[in-house]
C-alpha cells in the first residue's frame, strides 16, 4: 500500500503562488510508474493537472501550462507542484496520485492507483 500525504495548500489572491508537496510514506518506487496532481472543485469532475514519470518527462493540462511546474525529489519519494500566477478558476481540492500510466493520457483521464487526502487551494479574485 502507498500512503500519499499532501501539504502546502491555502488561500491566496489571484496572481499569487503556492507550492504543494506530496510525501510518499511508503511503497512508491515499488509499485508506481508515474506521479501526478489532479484537482476537483465542488460539483465538477476530476481534472488532471500535471504528471511526471520516472525519467522526469512531464505533461500538463493546457489550462496550467506556463504557470504550474511539477517536479520530484531525486530520491523519488516527494512530489511537488509549484503554482504561479494563480487564477480564481484554479480553486479546488488538489490531490496527489500515483498511476501505472502517464503522459497526456493521464492528464485527460487522471485515474489513480493511490491518492492522498487532498489539500485545498482557494484563490480569491
Amino acid at each position: 500500500h502507498v500512503q500519499l500525504v499532501e501539504s502546502g495548500g491555502g488561500s491566496v489572491q489571484a496572481g499569487g503562488s503556492l507550492r504543494l508537496s506530496c510525501a510518499a510514506a511508503s511503497g512508491y518506487s515499488a509499485v508506481t510508474l508515474c506521479m501526478g496532481w489532479f484537482r476537483q472543485a465542488p460539483g465538477k469532475e476530476r481534472e488532471g493537472v500535471a504528471v511526471i514519470n520516472r525519467r522526469g518527462t512531464t505533461n500538463y493540462a493546457d489550462s496550467v501550462k506556463g504557470r504550474f511546474t511539477i517536479s520530484q525529489h531525486p530520491m523519488g519519494n516527494t512530489l511537488y507542484l509549484q503554482m504561479n500566477s494563480l487564477k480564481f478558476e484554479d480553486t479546488a481540492m488538489y490531490y496527489c496520485a500515483s498511476s501505472t500510466y502517464g503522459g497526456s493520457s493521464w492528464v485527460r483521464n487522471p485515474r489513480s492507483v493511490y491518492k492522498g487526502q487532498g489539500t485545498q487551494v482557494t484563490v480569491s479574485s
